[in-house]
């Protein structure tokens, strides 16, 4: 299948447009939902034993399996008591809070859940089934080996790769007692603006969907096997296609596309036996139909109509974290709308309690039917009896407690080396030769945080070090191994090395970690790349002063706007993410025993700042490369010098995003105290008490709109919090157009002394706003968005065109308020219900 594979993309026209640098919604043929024939038949057996134990369990028990809280909120005797169905770790969640457990411990306490699940009272113990987010192998567990991202797997063009590490990730997966994996992402990203691209295989339906079946199959095997694990296809449906690929947000994609690209990787997963799906965040306005689904978790005719009825789908649908509070009428903790809409089992982190009183109710009242919760927990049953998890417990598998099972190091190197693009190879730069002197200038090289990125030991991957890597190369070391320790000279920026002492730099850049919603572009900003990481463009232009020939090796979730990084290059590699075994990059590099460049885009790759959605192509904003493109040792290929735009921003400047869910790039958080500034940094789980001699705030993360998206600021004495960007920025032209400063806010305890808004430039030069009635009228736990006219800190003296600090709150105690999403918006200060200036 590989080699037939690898034949058609080189013959090109052999292929479906798609495999030809189209899209695959030219090939668009079916006009609704197809019958989807699963690998996994249904057992008459095993239908009769679910009919049986559904008959004798009573409505809390039913309900309990539908209830899947997060490890750090439950424990093992509440397991007992409730009869709950699942549990959850989710990013940067570990066992007993532990970073750096190992597969002992996580075993362990994966078996005092599955035993507390099985010594309830009642008349058909039930046991529990864990999920995590194995994305890119077992990512969350120290020790473990990360495979290249979906994004880098996808220019792999290789199926039977994808099975092997679909079955690896499973391996591990049960080395730590777990048997549910939420993956593969089956996105088919439209717009690389999206957080979440690197989790796509390709743009290209197609290809997810053959990527899609490989992967389920591998990982589920025959679904009893000792190291196979129960795969989910996610999100359900049309994630990868949201406007300006805003995460959570609005897709409006015609019917024709939604079912002709955006469902191919869901054909192909059904087909290999998957047996959970998760439902999507974002909404399905098909304006081409004139019909607006709504969010995917109330869209009864998607998830019952059409996966479960129309597609033959017989497992179990579980939501996303917290997803049912973004319902119409719905909290976090009760949304009957979302269950009979077809949820299965409600991924319900914190408030899992609420939602099972609430559900309960709400059943006996009449507004869920007892039919409907009973298909909800036959589904669970059925997957659960599939799997074989009433007949052994997490620590009967031979790979159980075993650190080895977590190592696929040999299949990860091989998947980095398949997985590189040549993009630029002028005069036969490549290969590199063992012998050669090499100056390895950027801050990636040596960084194992910055090439495994997000879901990476942590949600956003912030916050690691190499020592949080054990079983892990960076691409330095690798170049070390392929060129010899001796010749290899090592800066960072390039600077003060004679020029004489090498022969070639090789360059290694990119982007830094981020997850889903921190790593969003927004649509007024543009993909280019050193607008956001200006040192690696200067790190380049030191390395192309020498002289000498330069390789760039590029780590970044998504093709970029690079042509100043290009035409500085001799020659360009896309990396992509490669995961833990950074040394495949270097066995390309320097072609070691027969290593070459075999991988192709699976995305296109800009050549403006502001490129088109892929879905739709602008002939004025044309692609710099197609899909499927990608050189080879040996082709002759020039790439002659490319424009390059200084243009900063996309259309009008309509928003400054400052903090959502993390820093954005170029802001960072503080707190201050007594003169002194602490940075919050990406840490999720750390509660912060400052300065710690004698704190003056605390800092913890909560949510306000989406999981992990706040800062939860409690004043014990005077303090500061604020962002901080040293380079300033010029909001001139954002005051001119009517902009304000916006945060969303929800009070706890309301403040009995001012609390002052800023705009900060320096020494002598703030303008303060009194914020305090505001706040007040915020009212206790009710979500509001504040909004102050830049005009207000112009008017107390803010000079708008050198802002250093465009966020910043002066408080006192007591005041303890959770701040989320701030950010500069463009018109908002005309609003009626913005701060009005002090006169």
């Amino acid at each position: 299948m590989k080699r037939a594979l690898a034949i058609a993309v080189v013959a090109g026209l052999m292929l479906p447009p798609v495999l030809a640098g189209q899209n695959s919604r030219d090939t668009a043929t079916l006009h609704d939902w197809p019958r989807v024939h699963s690998a996994v038949a249904k057992d008459a057996a095993i239908e009769a034993r679910v009919r049986e134990i559904l008959a004798s369990m009573t409505l809390a028990q039913k309900i309990g399996q539908m209830t899947q809280p997060e490890i750090k909120t439950i424990t093992p005797d509440e397991v007992r008591r409730y009869y709950i169905g699942s549990v959850l770790n989710g990013g940067g969640s570990w066992s007993r809070k532990n970073k750096h457990a190992d597969a002992r411990d996580w075993l362990a306490l994966a078996d005092a859940y599955h035993a507390a699940s099985m010594g309830t009272d009642a008349k058909v113990p039930i046991p529990i089934i864990w999920g995590t987010d194995a994305v890119h192998g077992h990512s969350n567990v120290f020790g473990a080996t990360t495979f290249p991202h979906n994004i880098g797997l996808g220019a792999a063009r290789d199926p039977e790769m994808i099975h092997e590490i679909g079955a690896a990730t499973a391996r591990a997966t049960r080395a730590t007692g777990i048997d549910w994996a939420f993956s593969p992402t089956l996105a088919v990203v439209q717009n690389p603006r999206w957080g979440r691209s690197y989790e796509s295989f390709s743009s290209d339906g197609m290809l997810v969907k053959q990527y899609g079946e490989a992967y389920v199959r591998g990982m589920q095997g025959d679904l009893r096997g000792d190291g196979t694990t129960i795969a989910t296809a996610k999100h359900f449906i049309g994630d990868g296609s949201t406007d300006n690929g805003k995460d959570q947000g609005i897709s409006t994609v015609s019917r024709a596309e939604m079912l002709n690209v955006h469902a191919q990787g869901y054909y192909g997963a059904l087909a290999g036996g998957v047996q959970t799906v998760m439902a999507s965040y974002n909404s399905w306005n098909d304006r081409g139909d004139g019909i607006d689904y709504g969010k995917m978790h109330g869209a009864k005719a998607l998830l019952t109509d059409a996966l479960k009825q129309k597609m033959g789908f017989d497992g179990f649908i579980v939501s996303d974290w917290n997803a049912i509070g973004q319902l119409p009428g719905c909290t976090n903790d009760s949304c009957a709308k979302a269950i009979n809409a077809g949820v299965d089992m409600v991924m319900v982190p914190d408030d899992w309690k609420a939602f099972i009183a609430n559900t309960t109710k709400q059943v006996e009242r009449g507004e869920i039917p007892v039919s409907r919760i009973d298909d909800a927990v036959s589904r669970i049953l059925r997957v659960k009896l599939r799997a074989g998890l009433f007949t052994r417990k997490p620590s009967d598998s031979s790979f159980a407690g075993k650190s080895e099972a977590l190592q696929a190091r040999a299949l990860a190197r091989r998947a980095v080396r398949e997985s590189l693009v040549l993009l630029k190879n002028e005069r036969g730069l490549l290969p590199l030769h063992r012998g050669q002197r090499i100056l390895v200038v950027g801050k990636t090289a040596d960084s194992i945080p910055n090439q495994t990125g997000g879901w990476s030991l942590t949600w956003q991957g912030s916050d690691n070090s190499n020592a949080d890597f054990p079983n892990a190369q960076s691409i330095l070391s690798g170049l070390r191994e392929a060129a010899g320790d001796d010749r290899v000279i090592v800066s960072t920026d390039g600077r003060d090395v004679d020029p004489s002492k090498f022969d070639a730099v090789v360059a290694v850049i990119g982007e830094t970690p981020y997850a889903e919603t921190n790593g969003d572009i927004v649509s007024s900003d543009t993909v280019t790349h050193s607008r956001r990481f200006p040192e690696d463009l200067a790190a380049l232009k030191t390395a192309h002063a020498s002289g000498k020939p330069v390789v760039t090796v590029f780590v970044a979730g998504r093709p970029l706007y690079t042509n100043d990084l290009m035409n500085l290059s001799d020659a360009f590699v896309a990396a992509w993410l490669p995961g833990t075994e950074g040394g495949g990059v270097a066995d390309v590099l320097f072609a070691r025993n027969g290593a070459a460049f075999r991988g192709r885009l699976g995305f296109p790759w800009p050549s403006v700042p502001c490129p088109a959605p892929i879905n739709h192509p602008d002939a004025k904003r044309p692609w710099l490369f197609k899909v499927g493109y990608g050189l080879r040792y040996g082709q002759k290929a020039s790439l002659q010098a490319l424009p390059v735009s200084t243009l900063e921003r996309c259309g009008d400047a309509t928003v400054l995003p400052i903090f959502n869910m993390a820093d954005a790039p170029m802001f960072a958080l503080y707190v201050g105290a007594d003169g002194k500034d602490q940075a919050l940094g990406g840490d999720l789980n750390r509660v912060l008490r400052w300065p710690a001699d004698k704190p003056a705030v605390e800092i913890a993360t909560v949510q306000v709109n989406t999981q992990q998206d706040a800062k939860q600021v409690t004043w014990l004495a005077p303090a500061s919090f604020f962002s901080r960007n040293p380079s300033r920025n010029n909001l001139a032209a954002m005051q001119t157009a009517n902009a304000a400063l916006l945060f969303d806010v929800v009070v706890r305890t309301v403040p009995k002394s001012p609390v002052l808004a800023s705009m900060q430039c320096g020494a002598g030069c703030k303008g303060k706003v009194d914020i305090s009635e505001a706040i007040a009228a915020a009212g206790i736990g009710q979500k509001k968005t504040i909004k102050i006219p830049l005009a207000c800190f112009a008017k107390a003296g803010a000079d708008m065109p050198g802002i250093e600090e465009p966020f910043h709150i002066d408080a006192n105690a007591p005041f303890s308020a959770a701040f989320a999403n701030i950010r500069v918006v463009s018109g908002a200060a005309a609003d009626q219900d913005a701060v009005k200036c002090a006169r």
